[in-house]
């Protein structure tokens, strides 16, 4: 029932084989598989990382947005975080949260940060010009500017939040196209 080898039960640190028993989906007429966990590794590799559409100092090509990050960044990180967890945390929670990290630790970059590499991936975006946390750290402005744009960009309307982007974009689709009356043969 159990087997004599300690290792079998106990160390899961080991990665299953890749060939002899079908473990997976098949990758390859070889015979190849992959499980889950290498399938879903397989695809982040592979996705191709594109451009962000405008450069991390291009922070005066939008000045409303630049004026409000420099007087108020909790607002634009509000904004960005709303969008990015996809309207499960509200820009006002989020830009609460922002503001308390901000007074009692004094570096809101630690917590920015994370919401640009959440950001990169769902949007296979490059790592430019060097790490998510060190782009925060010293260039906190720049990054959540150029991060507004990007969503901007992508086709959000920032000031009505995720839910009010997702309605926008349902009343579109469901609405029928409208028929001329002028129209005839």
């Amino acid at each position: 029932m159990y087997s004599s080898n300690p290792k079998a039960h106990d160390d899961y640190s080991e990665e299953p084989p890749l060939s002899g028993t079908a473990t997976g989906v098949p990758v390859s007429s070889s015979g190849e598989y992959y499980d889950s966990t290498q399938r879903a590794a397989f695809h982040i590799k592979s996705r191709a990382r594109v451009p962000w559409s405008s450069g991390l100092f291009d922070c005066f090509s939008d000045m409303k947005t630049c004026c409000v990050t420099l007087w108020c960044p909790c607002i634009t990180f509000g904004q960005v975080a709303e969008i990015v967890d996809k309207g499960s945390t509200s820009c006002g929670a989020s830009g609460a949260l922002y503001a308390l990290v901000c007074c009692v630790i004094g570096c809101p970059c630690l917590y920015s940060c994370f919401y640009r590499s959440k950001m990169r991936q769902q949007y296979a975006l490059r790592e430019t010009p060097c790490g998510d946390c060190l782009v925060h750290c010293c260039c906190e402005g720049c990054a959540l500017c150029q991060e507004h744009r990007e969503l901007t960009m992508r086709g959000y309307d920032m000031t009505i939040g995720w839910h009010g982007n997702v309605e926008r974009r349902n009343r579109g689709v469901t609405t029928a196209p409208s028929v001329e009356e002028s129209m005839s043969r």
